[in-house]
């Protein structure tokens, strides 16, 4: 008996740990336990204690997962926890826009170094210089564009002493 209840508790344990812990493998070492504990009730009180056991073990999990999923999203841990956002970037090429913008003067948002940001035309855009590191407000001037960047060059050469 006493082997029975460890085991049911131990797979409580682990389930709730799946919680905190994400992935699968504890919520699924926590489902093993319980079977383990229905199999040695089956086997050591008879049949209608083990479909009892059997019957607890479900009510146990689906009150986990009714916990996880309704209660815990609403409480302080839970709203930290859980993730609310939704990401509504996208990473993709520059397109044909970049044809337009080839020629235009531009100016380094950060330093790049070689790759940064700079602005063209008030618009923000990732680019990447030939001639290595440029210092942030340094003009620029847009030369061409690959996948998913512009490519620019100083619009006036550094001067080295």
């Amino acid at each position: 008996m006493t082997l029975i209840v460890l085991l049911f508790l131990i797979g409580i344990i682990l389930i709730a740990a799946e919680v905190i812990v994400p992935g699968g493998i504890l919520g699924a070492m926590g489902a093993i336990l319980f079977f383990a504990a229905c199999v040695l009730t089956f086997l050591a009180y008879g049949n209608w204690i083990g479909l009892a056991a059997i019957i607890g073990a479900m009510a146990i999990g689906g009150l986990a997962i009714f916990l996880e999923f309704w209660i815990l999203p609403k409480t302080k841990i839970g709203k930290r926890a859980f993730l609310n956002a939704e990401v509504t970037g996208v990473s993709a090429a520059i397109g044909k826009e970049a044809l337009d913008l080839i020629g235009k003067s531009a100016e380094a948002l950060t330093m790049l170094s070689p790759s940064g940001y700079v602005r063209v035309d008030g618009q923000r855009y990732e680019a990447f210089c030939q001639s290595g590191q440029v210092p942030a407000g340094a003009a620029l001037q847009v030369i061409g564009a690959d996948n998913f960047r512009l490519i620019v060059t100083p619009s006036h050469p550094p001067t080295h002493p």
